[in-house]
C-alpha cells in the first residue's frame, strides 16, 4: 500500500474535524481544485456521477433532498470517516452546500460533536451556507452512526 497522506488543512473546502482528520468537501459543478487528487470520493447526487480515477461511492442523494436509503447512507459516511484519518477523503455534490454540508455534519458527529451542534460546526469551519434545508438540520440531529456488522 503506498504512502498516506492527508489534505493540506487549510486548502479550499478542507474541513477540519476535531480528531484532526481531515475532509475536503466540494461541488462537482466546479473544476477540480489544483493539488493532489482524492484518494476516497463520496459523491452525493440524484444520478451516478461521472467515473473518477480514484476509490468512491456514490450515494443517491436528490438535490435539495435527503439520501434515498439512510441505512446505506450511514455505512459509507462512516467509511468516509474511517479512511480519513490517512487518506485523502472528498465529499461532494453539485453545488458544494446542501448536501455535501449535510454528509460533513454527519462525519463530524462520528468524530465527536454533538448532534445538535454538527451544521455550525460545519457551517463555521466549511461553508456558511452549508445544510440548507430544514429537513437536512433534522436528517443531522437524528444521525447516528451505523450498527457495527453482526458476527455469524
Amino acid at each position: 500500500m503506498g504512502t498516506r497522506e492527508t489534505w493540506e488543512p487549510t486548502a479550499a473546502g478542507v474541513l477540519s474535524l476535531p480528531s484532526g482528520r481531515l475532509v475536503r468537501g466540494r461541488a462537482l459543478r466546479r473544476p477540480l481544485p489544483p493539488g493532489p487528487e482524492p484518494q476516497f470520493g463520496v459523491y452525493l447526487l440524484g444520478a451516478p456521477p461521472p467515473a473518477v480515477a480514484w476509490e468512491s461511492r456514490w450515494l443517491r442523494w436528490p438535490d435539495f433532498r435527503l439520501p434515498a436509503d439512510r441505512e446505506a447512507a450511514a455505512v459509507v459516511l462512516h467509511e468516509a470517516w474511517e479512511r480519513a484519518a490517512g487518506d485523502r477523503v472528498e465529499v461532494a455534490c453539485g453545488g458544494g452546500r446542501g448536501r455535501t454540508g449535510t454528509a460533513l455534519a454527519c462525519l463530524a458527529i462520528l468524530d465527536g460533536v454533538a448532534p445538535a451542534e454538527a451544521v455550525a460546526f460545519v457551517r463555521d469551519g466549511y461553508d456558511r451556507h452549508a445544510v440548507e434545508t430544514p429537513w437536512q438540520r433534522r436528517y443531522v440531529r437524528a444521525f447516528t452512526a451505523p450498527a457495527p456488522p453482526r458476527r455469524g
